[in-house]
């Protein structure tokens, strides 16, 4: 059994932190909850547990192909085909072979007789919205309509997430091409000048002589460097997996200037797409809050949420809950007052979604369209300055010639 740190808070808003045992996370969040806690998080205690290399959790499944599943799954609950028969049909069309054998796996539950969405949860590969959603149907017994709403979500979101990366192709394949081109002048051309210089035994100016000393400690300490980059990111991202590490290093992204706030705005319109097909589907309140918020990629904004549900919980609004958490924009908190206050929670939560992924996009473009004649122009002046310092003394011995 592996290792997992968990935070939980009990009916007070004690906040602990402990270290419990289980095969998965979700089991150990589930032990939790059971026993009346609200979970913060549960999380592997390290890569190596035990004296062993572990990796917690199954491959994930790709979105696009999920959601191509659960539309065709719809389509057969629409047309009457009972769950397992529904099932049996998609396993054999499946392509995916990781899907296929998770599938198999629920339907094997269902078959003895477990839920659907406790079938699903079991396999710790897919989403917590999409369980918790099954789980909603479940209960209302209107699962094609839930299940309709994931579907049109999951679509929107992987819209949205496309564009996002979209956007970021380019400048991604620019600062690269920069980076490469900036290793290969230090590290191969300026120590070939070198060689050059020293067998013309000439006079060279401070710039090229700078220049040449820079690129002959790159060679020289090259294999260093990259050794050292290596257990640098490796330990970043051990640090990254701590509380405290996730926090920092968000509270800097979020910080950055132009995209912490494209960032924050992102996972605005994401928790809101989430939490307003969450309370469409029947789900309560709290649950939703803590479902949409295990769902943040930012562990700050995560802990934020988290919070709110539990001053949900204990009776205050979500809009009020959530300005004192100064973490959202202040339009966001007023659109989903006038939500609350008009009993429209969902459709104005869809709504502060579509404003904040419009702006995203429209910040987003913004950015780029200033940042890459940043970026050229930055190379430009970094590989002419090479350039110069290398070519100037060759200029200076062709004058002296003549």
């Amino acid at each position: 059994m592996a290792e997992f740190l968990v935070k939980v808070a009990d009916e007070q808003g004690n906040l602990a932190q402990q270290i419990e045992h289980g095969t998965s996370e979700s089991e150990v969040r589930e032990k939790f909850a059971q026993q009346g806690y609200l979970v913060y998080w549960v999380k592997p205690r390290g890569l190596f547990s035990g004296g062993k290399f572990s990796m917690p959790g199954r491959k994930k499944i790709r979105q696009s192909q999920f959601v191509i599943f659960n539309q065709q799954f719809l389509t057969l609950i629409k047309a009457g085909l009972p769950i397992l028969n529904g099932l049996d049909l998609l396993i054999k069309r499946q392509k995916d072979k990781n899907l296929q054998s998770l599938l198999q796996n629920v339907r094997e539950r269902v078959k003895s007789g477990e839920l659907l969405s406790d079938a699903f949860t079991a396999q710790n590969a897919f989403p917590k919205i999409y369980t918790t959603t099954l789980m909603a149907g479940e209960k209302s017994g209107n699962m094609e309509e839930v299940l309709a709403r994931y579907i049109a979500y999951q679509r929107m979101a992987l819209t949205f997430k496309k564009k996002f990366a979209v956007s970021m192709v380019y400048p991604s394949l620019l600062v690269t091409m920069v980076v490469l081109m900036v290793i290969f002048l230090v590290t191969y051309v300026v120590p070939q000048f070198a060689k050059l210089f020293e067998n013309l035994n000439a006079d060279l100016p401070a710039i090229t002589v700078f220049m040449l000393a820079v690129g002959t400690s790159a060679q020289k300490y090259a294999p260093f460097v990259l050794v050292g980059l290596v257990l640098a990111v490796f330990l970043l991202w051990r640090w990254k997996n701590t509380d405290r590490g996730a926090i920092t290093i968000d509270s800097a992204l979020l910080r950055v200037p132009v995209f912490g706030d494209i960032l924050l705005k992102y996972q605005v319109a994401n928790f809101s797409r989430m939490l307003s097909t969450l309370l469409a589907g029947g789900l309560p309140l709290v649950p939703s809050l803590e479902t949409a918020g295990a769902s943040m990629s930012s562990r700050k904004i995560y802990n934020g949420v988290m919070e709110t549900a539990v001053r949900v919980r204990e009776g205050q609004t979500l809009a009020g809950s959530l300005e004192q958490l100064k973490m959202f924009p202040e339009l966001s908190v007023e659109m989903i007052e006038v939500g609350e206050s008009t009993g429209a929670l969902p459709a104005m939560l869809n709504s502060v979604a579509e404003f904040y992924e419009e702006d995203v996009q429209t910040a987003l473009s913004a950015a780029m369209a200033l940042i890459e004649p940043v970026i050229l122009i930055v190379m430009a002046v970094f590989v002419g300055g090479v350039l110069i310092s290398l070519y100037l003394p060759i200029f200076s011995l062709g004058s002296g010639i003549h």
